[in-house]
């Protein structure tokens, strides 16, 4: 979901829930603890420069159980962070805490609820790595990254 998505949604709503990818609910009482401007630097395994943009969200959930953040609450950060961060029509990514650490979900929104979405890790180079479809991550990382695989 893009920015400009989520501002729209935000219009027609009385309140804003999450859920996890599995449906779990996060807590009504979550705080939008940051809005940043991510951007990535990187060189793929097959020596392409890239930069990717992102728009970050950061949920989090404390023993403020009284806390509701209301939809025009939630545009009025959005508005401050746009002024002074100079955010675009970016695609967003959130940011929640896991078992162990902290996770990177995309965003969606149906059936009057966000959702946080999963994401896979992919090789950028595969037509470098001669690699159209690894049957598994294991068996693409050696190809790809092994001596004399052509990429690294």
């Amino acid at each position: 979901m893009k920015l400009s998505e989520l501002k729209h949604i935000l219009e027609n709503l009385q309140e804003i829930s999450f859920r996890l990818p599995d449906g779990t609910q996060i807590p009504s009482h979550f705080h939008v603890t940051e809005v940043g401007a991510v951007t990535k630097h990187f060189i793929d395994c097959g020596g392409t420069i890239r930069k990717e943009s992102v728009i970050n969200f950061q949920l989090w959930t404390s023993n403020d159980y009284d806390h509701r953040l209301a939809p025009q609450k939630l545009k009025s950060i959005i508005s401050l962070s746009e002024r002074h961060l100079n955010l675009t029509d970016q695609v967003i990514e959130v940011e929640y805490q896991g078992e162990a650490t902290i996770q990177k979900f995309g965003l969606d929104f149906y059936d009057g609820e966000f959702w946080l979405t999963t994401q896979q890790t992919d090789c950028l180079a595969k037509d470098s790595c001669g690699i159209e479809q690894p049957a598994s991550q294991a068996e693409a990382s050696a190809a790809c990254c092994s001596p004399g695989g052509g990429c690294c």
